[in-house]
């Protein structure tokens, strides 16, 4: 049963109202009854209790090893986890409740006033969010979030950027495995394929750099981008960004067509990489004098031999989801 106003979690956090449903569960707003004036996100995990026990007992294990690794995170664009603990069937994260509208949210305003976000605002909060998904992945071992959308920026009144909702975060294990707080795959629009696969789905730091360009092409276009899936079925259905919007500079089309492309060894291999080809070295204020062509889409998938692995790749992914939904 959902958390109710006026609730108290170890006679600490006082529940004053539910903020949404995230990767983890339920996001309340509470008060920190030890810290007056505190105002903290608390984040209820309950499994599924249809689950064998054992499993249930695993993915709690699970939860509270990668718990204690992001409440030592300590970044500006990062809130910080501060308490850990269970209570009854459910596991809580205690973050740093941030303030402000997230990134959907003025997107949606400015279409509705029949603008575009501009291009400088946007490249500005992609810097922060480049920096602090670089510092994610520079963890060791190395962390994914997975998750990266819109929804999941939040942008407080200081102008900085906050990446939140860590429900489908990745340990990246030495051997390459990886552990999962809750299963799940992200949100389809900005998920890309080898995601697909869920928790059996090799994901790595380029599964993030997708992301991160799907959620550029939203913001910079009021448009959703293409389903990744939908693109391997039909390439023809992507838009580039400057078809929808014209101001948008070709040096932006092209990194984030490079972001999003669909085989991951054709993207930048490291976020440090991808925030160079957006905003290394750059004065938005500056145009070059000839505007360059976007580049083809079929550069994508360069050759026949790609074309048809990827085709085998999409059916086999497409099967396994099929196998998948009917058990």
């Amino acid at each position: 049963m959902p958390l109710k106003p006026g609730d108290v979690l170890r006679n600490r956090y006082l529940i004053k109202r539910f903020i949404s449903q995230g990767g983890m569960g339920n996001i309340y707003q509470a008060d920190d009854q030890r810290l007056e004036g505190r105002l903290c996100a608390v984040k209820e995990v309950r499994l599924d209790p249809s689950l064998p026990t054992e499993t249930r007992r695993q993915t709690r294990e699970q939860f509270q090893r990668e718990a204690n690794v992001l409440a030592r995170l300590d970044h500006p664009n990062l809130p910080k986890v501060s308490d850990i603990f269970s209570e009854g069937k459910s596991d809580f994260l205690v973050m740093d409740f941030v303030p402000g509208k997230d990134l959907r949210a003025l997107m949606i305003e400015a279409r509705q006033r029949k603008e575009y976000l501009t291009e400088r605002e946007v490249l500005a909060w992609g810097k922060q969010l480049a920096d602090a998904i670089i510092f994610l992945h520079s963890q060791d071992p190395p962390i994914l979030h997975r998750d990266i959308k819109p929804s999941n920026l939040k942008l407080t009144p200081n102008d900085v950027v906050k990446l939140v909702d860590f429900g489908l975060v990745k340990i990246m294990a030495p051997d390459d495995a990886t552990i999962t707080i809750v299963q799940g795959r992200g949100t389809a629009l900005y998920t890309p394929l080898e995601q697909y696969g869920g928790d059996t789905g090799h994901t790595d730091v380029r599964s993030d750099i997708y992301a991160f360009g799907a959620t550029l092409y939203h913001l910079l276009t009021n448009t959703p981008p293409i389903e990744a899936r939908e693109r391997f079925l039909h390439p023809q259905m992507m838009v580039f960004m400057q078809e929808i919007n014209p101001d948008i500079r070709p040096r932006t089309e092209r990194a984030v067509q490079w972001g999003m492309s669909l085989h991951p060894d054709h993207r930048p291999e490291s976020m440090i990489i991808f925030r160079e080809a957006l905003v290394g070295d750059w004065n938005p204020d500056t145009r070059p004098r000839m505007p360059l062509p976007p580049p083809s889409f079929t550069d994508v998938i360069s050759s026949a031999l790609e074309r048809r692995l990827i085709w085998i790749s999409a059916g086999l992914l497409l099967l396994s989801l099929i196998a998948t939904l009917s058990h």
